[in-house]
């Protein structure tokens, strides 16, 4: 029997298919630091698992295709509170931010359609277009310029009659790249004049640094219509395994076609809703202290980087991400060492190979991402054993 040309396509998880040589590694009696992921271990808000524990329905049935109504109006006052101002009919609940970005292709693209992206771009965006049967058409940008955008004409250069949409990140995952407000106005401004949506993936829209703010595509001038937000509370709240996300946008045509792919698969999870409806009422109280701690290990980050010779990265400016260029030939080779080979006092580190978050053959292939994700003392460990299997390290 054949497989599908569908399934065939299908991209392994760059973040997760080295799971395996950890999981040995483990049983050998070897400490990974984990790098490789963006699980937060930050305590999930208590608020949430009291919400979830009040759930007293005696029967855990079906909600509705779009979320609960407590849930879209609690992210109706989320968004107004940075002067966003939406309707309640322009939030649909997604199982996941990741169903957000497939309702949101599945909405603006045909199969064959062609969808323009920034890369390194997050790796799912590669299996999320191999489900949505779109084209990825990608602009490489370098860690040399901070992975700034590049002018307007260069853009403008790879849209063809095919493209139907951008799609950004921003904070961006894998870079920590924050997109200023000149950049989105510019992706603005091109999605109107060459009638184009914008989708724009802002999970991490709190996680920025330095003073700097971030500008939401909600908040772009003349066209209201051409915007489609995803989101999720899984960094926000640390509350991965939620599974809760949202899409928001202004297009009721749009929202109308994406309800219909909400109908199909029933509902998102019920009891986790009511949960996130709690932390986003007390959001106030706990996410300060997060962005402050997601902060400080940054800066350890950058520091202990800035000692390893030949490893270059961009400072990241948001997120609790970073992708870092590393003096060997071939990432995944080394990543996969990293796992079977080496080990400093019972202890190792797992990254990210970062050729996973690309579109174009043979980039990104001396590059990983990594996560800063643990807390100041393992960060610094970890980075410290990368820094010793790079002087080991033989391509």
């Amino acid at each position: 029997m054949e497989i599908s040309r569908r399934g065939i396509s299908m991209p392994a998880s760059p973040i997760r298919k080295l799971a395996p040589h950890a999981d040995d590694a483990v049983k050998r009696g070897i400490k990974v630091y984990h790098l490789n992921i963006g699980q937060p271990d930050i305590s999930t808000p208590p608020e949430f698992f009291e919400a979830v524990g009040n759930f007293t329905e005696p029967v855990l049935a079906y909600g509705p295709s779009g979320g609960i109504v407590q849930l879209r109006l609690a992210i109706v006052d989320y968004f107004a509170s940075y002067g966003i101002g939406i309707d309640l009919d322009n939030v649909w609940i997604t199982t996941g931010g990741s169903e957000a970005i497939l309702f949101a292709l599945w909405a603006t693209t045909d199969p064959g359609d062609e969808v323009i992206v920034f890369e390194p771009f997050y790796t799912n965006y590669n299996g999320f277009a191999a489900v949505a049967g779109v084209k990825l058409v990608p602009i490489r940008l370098s860690v040399e310029t901070g992975f700034r955008l590049p002018s307007h004409k260069e853009i403008e250069r790879h849209i063809t009659p095919k493209t139907k949409a951008i799609l950004i990140c921003t904070p961006n995952n894998p870079t920590g790249t924050v997109l200023t407000k000149e950049e989105m106005f510019v992706l603005g401004q091109i999605a109107r004049n060459m009638n184009l949506y914008l989708i724009s993936d802002e999970v991490y829209r709190e996680f920025v640094y330095d003073g700097r703010e971030h500008t939401s595509a909600l908040t772009l001038p003349d066209i209201e219509d051409r915007v489609v937000v995803t989101d999720s509370i899984s960094k926000r709240f640390s509350a991965c395994g939620a599974r809760i996300g949202f899409v928001v946008s202004r297009n009721r045509g749009l929202m109308q076609v994406m309800l219909k792919f909400a109908q199909a698969r029933l509902c998102p999870p019920t009891v986790e809703q009511y949960g996130a409806v709690a932390c986003f009422r007390n959001i106030h109280r706990f996410q300060k202290a997060m962005i402050g701690e997601y902060d400080l290990r940054r800066k350890v980050l950058v520091e202990e980087l800035a000692r390893l010779k030949g490893v270059l990265t961009a400072n990241p400016e948001g997120a609790f991400y970073t992708v870092a260029r590393l003096p060997v030939k071939d990432a995944e080779r080394f990543a996969t060492w990293l796992l079977t080979d080496f080990s400093r006092d019972g202890k190792t580190v797992m990254v990210a190979p970062a050729a996973g978050f690309y579109a174009s053959q043979d980039a990104g292939l001396d590059e990983v991402r990594i996560a800063y994700v643990l807390v100041e003392s393992a960060l610094r460990d970890a980075i410290k054993l990368l820094g010793e299997a790079l002087k080991e390290y033989k391509d």
